[in-house]
Order: C-alpha cells, then structure tokens, then sequence
C-alpha cells in the first residue's frame, strides 16, 4: 500500500476501493488541506440500483467519513441518451415522467449510506437535466464540441469496441461522452468539484471531463477509478441466475437482499467486509482468517452488517433470524419469499420463477430434473405438477439454500 497524508485517499487504499488516479499526489495534497467536493454519476434506467453499483455509494460514504463533500449526480439528461460503454445495442428511449420516478425512487437508497443537508460536508443530489436541458444545440457545438476531435473520440473503449463488433452506434450515443465530460465542467465551475470518481470502465469519460474543465476554464480536476468487481467465481457484481440484485427493498425482498451475501463465496469475505462495512480492519482480519466451517460466521456478519447499512437493522435482525429457522432448526422463517397461488393452483415453473429460484422455464424444469426441487418437503420432478391453494403456506425448496412460501 502506498501512504498517503490525506485520510480520504489512506481509507480508500486500505480497503481496496483505488484502481487508478490522474494525479495520486495532486489529490492527496487536496484532500489533506481542504473540503473536497466530488461526484458519481448514476443513470436513472430503473427505479432501483443493484449491487454493482454499491462500490460506488460506498465510495460517496468513504468521502463523508473522512471530511469531504459527496455529490450524487442523478443523470436525469445523460439517461435520455444512454451511456454506450460496455453495451452491445442501443438503450431503450425512457420518457420523463418515468426517468423522474426513478430518480425519486432512487434517492431513497442513497438515504441510509449518506448524511444529507446544507452543511460543507453534507451530501446533496443534483440532476443534470437541470444544465443539459438549457443547452442550446448550436451553443453546446461551439462552446464544448471544439474541444473534441473525431479521432479521438473513436480510439474510446465504448466506441471501437462497438465498432468492431460492427454494431450500429448512434450519434445519439456517440455525444454521450461529450456530455458527460461538460458534467465535470459544470460541477466544478457551479458547485467546486474537484473530483470525479467511478468504476474503471469510466476512466476514459473522467478524463474527457478533466481536459474539457483545463481547456474551457483553466481548472485542475482530479479522477479516480474503483477496480471492476467480479466475484472470485468470476461472476459481475450485482447478478445471479435469478436476476439483478436490487438494492430497493420494493424490488428485493430483505431476506434475499441477505442472502446474497451470505452465500458469498469463501474467497470473496475478506473483501466484501472491507468494501461494504464499517467494521475495523483488525476484526476483518480476523473474520478473513477464519477456515472451515467457522467461515459461515463471517459470512453471516457479512450478510448483517450489509443488510443493516442498506436496509435497516430490523430487516438485517428478520432476515437472519428467518434463516436461522429455515435452515437450522427446519421451521418455515416468516420472512421467506412468497408467491400466492390462483383459485386453480400455481404450475412448479412458475412458483420457481415467481420466488426467484429459476430465471426462466427452461431453467426451472432443469432444476426438477435434477431433483432439486422439493413441495412440502417432498422431491418434484414432473413440470406439471400443480400446487394447490391452502390454509397454511406450502414451502418450495430450491436445494438446502433456497426456501419459498406458496400462500392463497
């Protein structure tokens, strides 16, 4: 580890969260003199983010925790076009009231990782719909587009890679990089960020925004990127066979939401306790250094402490106590998953899709031929078998980890 005289970028360090900086000295002389504003920028495609983006919120909590100021940019404009990095195909065109809903919807999952307020340190959340919205097409082509050229522009990851794959990018998209660069101008000319941050396939937007502030006003702004974060299985963040993992209780059930990490993978616990709690690293230490079955102990604070953070100490409390229930002493946890059934019964399949247990039927009737689908305690294997509304909820077990409730 590199050592550093600011708190913000020591803490960063020590906990894994630096991939890359454009100016490592230059930064940390910033942040060890002075407040420093800086931001993230988020799409608003769905009502909720997922856990591939929870490296970034706890990097804007990692900022406050150590004197700065967080700035969540919502990209109520940028959203309008769609960020074309690492994608294939165009995004579908969302219309304003439903980008508005989903940056309301949003800021509720940011509430309990930040403190926000009017204070120098305080979080706030801004819109760039607010500035992109008033751009005139004309003014943003002389004042901003003189300071891009074509041949620079397609040597960007987003860019070639699409092209290579010979997939249509539209010129739509192709200004998504422009736009994102004026983001960082705006913010450090309105607000005095100094410093964008965010994951490492943005490296090449951050800078954009960096040489457009030099260019356009003389200012010396920093970026610094988290690295890309896989599983050591060699899975992305946020997604498992049965579909995003939503970070919005509305989308995802708080026992899932713990579940997810309790299921982390062994190799996986060190650095998921250093990147997505406040526990101490001595104790991460010791909770990494745990063999056998001893690990399930870390795990289960893993999956508490980050239930906790994001959505409440009761639901962390519930869902572990569900667990311990279902899966320890063989009673049905209340808080399990569940899926009412029709006057006529529900079809296995769609019990298995509609609790998250199978991402399509395809997967599900793979999963009954292996048998590893059980009703009530009893192994399925036929695809039509139909479970019937009763009294008392029927559970539906995916292997020993998985456990459903089918109610009337």
């Amino acid at each position: 580890m590199t050592s550093y005289k600011s708190d913000l970028l020591r803490l960063l360090d020590e906990r894994g969260y630096i991939h890359q900086m454009t100016d490592a000295e230059g930064l940390d002389a910033l942040a060890a003199s002075q407040v420093v504003p800086a931001y993230i920028g988020f799409d608003a495609t769905a009502p909720s983010l997922h856990v591939g983006s929870l490296v970034q919120i706890m990097m804007l909590r990692r900022l406050q925790q150590t004197g700065h100021k967080p700035i969540v940019l919502m990209g109520g404009g940028t959203t309008r076009i769609g960020d074309p990095t690492g994608r294939d195909e165009s995004r579908k065109m969302l219309d304003d009231a439903t980008i508005e809903a989903n940056i309301a919807s949003i800021r509720t999952i940011f509430e309990p990782f930040l403190i926000f307020g009017d204070g120098p340190t305080d979080a706030v959340m801004v819109n760039n719909h607010d500035w992109l919205g008033q751009l005139g097409y004309i003014e943003l082509l002389q004042e901003v587009g003189t300071h891009f050229t074509i041949n620079r522009m397609l040597t960007f990851d987003s860019v070639r890679l699409r092209l290579e794959r010979e997939q249509p990018m539209t010129f739509l998209e192709f200004n998504y990089m422009i736009l994102q660069g004026y983001d960082f101008r705006h913010l450090s000319k309105d607000m005095g960020v100094r410093l964008q941050m965010g994951g490492s396939d943005q490296w090449g937007n951050i800078v954009n925004g960096i040489e457009l502030g030099r260019r356009m006003d003389g200012t010396e702004l920093y970026g610094l990127t988290t690295p890309l974060l896989t599983t050591a299985a060699g899975a992305k963040m946020g997604k498992t066979a049965a579909g995003a993992v939503w970070l919005n209780a509305d989308q995802l059930s708080h026992f899932d939401y713990w579940q997810y990490w309790r299921n982390s993978d062994d190799r996986d616990v060190g650095r998921f306790l250093k990147l997505f709690t406040d526990l101490p690293l001595a104790e991460i230490a010791r909770l990494e250094a745990l063999e056998g079955a001893e690990i399930n102990e870390a795990k289960k604070i893993l999956a508490n402490e980050a239930t906790a953070m994001c959505r409440g100490a009761e639901a962390a409390r519930a869902a572990a106590e569900t667990a311990t229930q279902t899966f320890e002493k063989g009673h049905i946890g209340g808080d399990l998953p569940q899926v009412a059934a029709p006057a006529d019964g529900l079809r296995i399949l769609d019990a298995l899709r509609e609790l998250g247990f199978a991402a399509s039927n395809k997967e599900a009737r793979r999963k009954l031929e292996e048998g590893a689908v059980k009703v009530a305690g009893e192994v399925v294997r036929d695809p039509h078998h139909l479970i019937a509304p009763a009294a008392d909820p029927v559970p539906v077990s995916l292997g020993a980890k998985k456990h459903g409730l089918v109610t009337r």
